[in-house]
């Protein structure tokens, strides 16, 4: 994998130290700014070109009473996606970025000529309580699914790859795999995903749990993700590989695709380099999980809807940050003493 250009990072901070602001005063700004000036190869980075993959499947565990929604809801959203009706529609509109849907396991049948990529691996995945939720072939092409969705945004002209999901109990295979892979307990990961009641969360939590339990042999996170996982998870792991292979920065959103970046990081861990978390989710585990990657939010809205909403926020931000690099006046451009002059 290629890693970030040092010196354009090294050149966009002395070029922040010479522009008409005191040092540091645009806080985090300055930062993404020479961040994403290592991510491009240049001192002085470009606008962003976002595209957003949204990535579809269902869930064998979704069906033990895990989610506040039934299962037909995956399917019904995928063509909420498709009319311009979901969330994540309205921000691709509105931050000027693709927005492309993948269906790779969802439990339905899609008219083969509805604009989305049929890409379906199988109807959902097993139920991870009682057997391997993918098979390691199934597995393997989910990821490549991913690949080929980031494969295909890059190719278009995108510099900014957004992932997004839509599963029904995707939040439980999600904390199964962060369980696994951060060693954390199952009480201080499993949330209220679609927010399901008391008796809800039980379930959930005693399903990670039952999951763990079966898989506790398994030591790669490859192997975490066949086990545990689902298959739009493996897509985004695929997704946020290629991304790093490509040499082309990727936001992670909320828990299901920091779960995803976890196994991507547990497979390579250079695809660190390429990730940038893009808020915090209210969603029990989440910062846990960034944390155990070492990632750190830019804000927190109180946001827990998936979709790639969380990152599609952040763009308007990001480019602020480089046209403010990229436009401010230096203090000799402008004719302004800068703090040593005498």
């Amino acid at each position: 994998m290629p890693h970030p250009d040092a010196s354009a990072f090294d050149a966009a901070v002395a070029r922040q130290a010479r522009l008409t602001k005191p040092a540091g005063s645009l806080g985090k700004l300055e930062t993404l700014a020479c961040q994403f000036a290592a991510w491009q190869g240049r001192a002085i980075p470009s606008r962003l070109r976002p595209a957003i993959t949204v990535f579809a499947a269902d869930h064998g565990v979704a069906r033990s009473g895990v989610s506040a929604y039934p299962v037909e809801v995956t399917a019904e959203m995928v063509k909420n996606f498709v009319r311009g009706g979901a969330a994540i529609s309205v921000l691709a509109r509105e931050i000027d970025a693709t927005l492309e849907v993948v269906d790779v396991g969802v439990a339905a049948d899609f008219d083969p000529a509805m604009p989305i990529v049929h890409a379906k691996v199988r109807y959902g995945s097993r139920n991870l309580c009682d057997e391997p939720a993918m098979q390691e072939q199934e597995c393997e092409q989910a990821i490549e699914a991913g690949r080929a969705a980031a494969r295909r945004a890059i190719a278009a002209g995108a510099t900014l790859l957004i992932a997004g999901e839509m599963g029904i109990g995707n939040t439980t295979p999600s904390a199964a795999l962060i369980c696994a892979l951060s060693g954390a307990r199952p009480a201080d990961v499993v949330g209220r995903g679609t927010g399901v009641d008391d008796q809800g969360m039980a379930r959930k939590r005693g399903a990670v749990e039952k999951a763990l339990l079966r898989a506790r042999t398994t030591d790669t996170a490859a192997g975490w993700l066949a086990e545990v996982g689902g298959l739009e998870i493996a897509a985004i792991a695929g997704y946020y590989l290629e991304a790093a292979r490509a040499g082309v920065p990727a936001l992670v959103d909320g828990f299901i695709t920091a779960a995803a970046a976890l196994v991507a990081c547990g497979i390579d861990i250079d695809t660190r380099d390429w990730l940038l978390a893009s808020h915090r989710s209210r969603e029990l585990g989440h910062e846990l999980a960034l944390t155990a990657m070492g990632l750190e939010p830019l804000y927190d809205f109180g946001l827990r809807l998936g979709e790639g909403s969380g990152a599609a926020l952040t763009v308007p931000m990001l480019q602020m940050a480089i046209r403010l690099h990229a436009d401010m006046a230096t203090f000799a451009e402008a004719g302004v003493s800068d703090r040593d002059h005498e």
